[in-house]
């Protein structure tokens, strides 16, 4: 399984035009391969500055707190920076307490999922970014833990073994010890702007509730419009998420940015179509003979041959997959699709031929082609999606009226 921490902290690392879509013509065009692609901004949300996880598999936190932090803006507050670290310093000491529970049989790495944020917030509330940096063991400021990570992975195996036969009643206030050394003691109370505040206090302040948010999936092995826990090793909690057909989860996360909510959307990013540097993911065609005739005449007018190089080197404009509830299965049970990594959408986008494509916000620092920012085509989000987070208030009636509960 392709490893998250691999590809979480890598900072450096289209759905085509049919033949029956296309503006009508006397005579039809022939569309040419772009060099490259260019991209029209179409719907944005509010969103907050771009972050960077550096070397630290925290995606997760830093696309959770981004949701917050735009949902914070939509509510017409003022712009915050919320601190990732608050979250994953508590997250560390729940998944320890799990691992200890499960005999070292769940997961107890860096990853986990954006809807640990939402627990964190429920549980322990939030703070801005400068009451709590988590950076006390960093002397530049970047945000390095593999030491950490490998420090904290170590003392939970020796807590484990239970040398003593049984765990030491302490085990906990030593873990808490190596988060406080690393990370930071967590504050009782600070001051924001000239008022003091609790962590709690904070949350209710800003006026975002945990409850107020929901996650999606879409997979075939559970029934739909039921909640299951997707069997993925960063979901250590087993928090549910709510099973819908793909096409539905394309509509819920249109209907919430055509109403001004971000999205939170956890996907793979391993594959030979997910160009960051270059400002875009797409599912290329493997074969030429996947894009039926009529419609490879009409979009590019090339030759089975050109079509086969022109997917060889990716640069720009060119077909993809039509992407199936089938296909979506088959890469989950095979290990194609896996969980890599947390961002936010944050609105959608078309290329010059007319193709729909999401804006994504990532957490890698003002890097790649759009400084942080970069565009993803609709076969891709319906292909490499493993869940989203919304808020309820944006999902379409019809879809949240299937569930008994959501």
């Amino acid at each position: 399984m392709k490893s998250i921490l691999t590809v979480c902290t890598a900072v450096l690392a289209m759905n085509f035009v049919s033949a029956s879509d296309a503006p009508k013509a006397k005579k039809q065009k022939t569309q040419k391969a772009d060099t490259a692609y260019v991209f029209t901004d179409v719907t944005v949300v509010p969103v907050t500055p771009i972050d960077n996880q550096s070397s630290s598999g925290t995606c997760w936190s830093f696309a959770g707190t981004g949701l917050l932090e735009s949902e914070a803006l939509r509510q017409g507050k003022d712009t915050l920076d919320l601190s990732e670290m608050w979250i994953v310093r508590h997250t560390y000491l729940d998944k320890a307490i799990k691992y200890a529970r499960t005999h070292g049989t769940s997961a107890f790495s860096a990853g986990a999922n954006t809807h640990d944020v939402l627990t964190i917030l429920r549980n322990h509330g939030i703070v801005p970014q400068e009451a709590y940096a988590g950076l006390r063991y960093s002397r530049d400021s970047v945000h390095r833990h593999g030491e950490l990570d490998a420090v904290l992975a170590g003392y939970m195996a020796a807590v484990i073994k239970a040398p003593n036969r049984s765990l030491s009643p302490v085990w906990q206030e030593g873990l808490n010890g190596i988060l406080d050394a690393y990370l930071g003691e967590c504050p009782e109370k600070f001051v924001y702007k000239g008022r003091e505040y609790t962590p709690k206090s904070f949350a209710e302040a800003m006026g975002i509730r945990a409850d107020d948010f929901v996650s999606f999936t879409s997979f075939t092995h559970h029934p739909f419009y039921t909640r299951f826990a997707v069997e993925i090793p960063d979901n250590w909690a087993w928090e549910p998420a709510a099973n819908v057909p793909v096409d539905d989860l394309i509509r819920i996360i249109d209907t919430a940015l055509a109403q001004g909510y971000a999205v939170n959307w956890s996907a793979d990013v391993s594959e030979k179509g997910f160009r960051y540097n270059e400002g875009f993911a797409i599912v290329p065609v493997d074969k030429p003979e996947q894009v039926a005739g009529s419609d490879m005449a009409h979009w590019t007018g090339l030759t089975k041959e050109q079509l086969a190089k022109m997917s060889r080197r990716i640069t720009g404009p060119m077909p993809e997959k039509t992407i199936t509830q089938e296909m979506r299965q088959e890469a989950f049970d095979n290990y194609e699709t896996t969980d890599d990594h947390g961002m936010v959408i944050v609105g959608t986008a078309h290329d010059q031929w007319g193709n729909k494509f999401y804006k994504v916000k990532n957490s890698w620092g003002e890097t790649g082609k759009y400084k942080g920012f970069f565009y993803v085509s609709e076969p891709y989000v319906r292909y490499k999606t493993m869940n989203i987070m919304v808020n309820r208030a944006a999902v379409p009636e019809e879809i949240a009226g299937r569930f008994d509960r959501l």
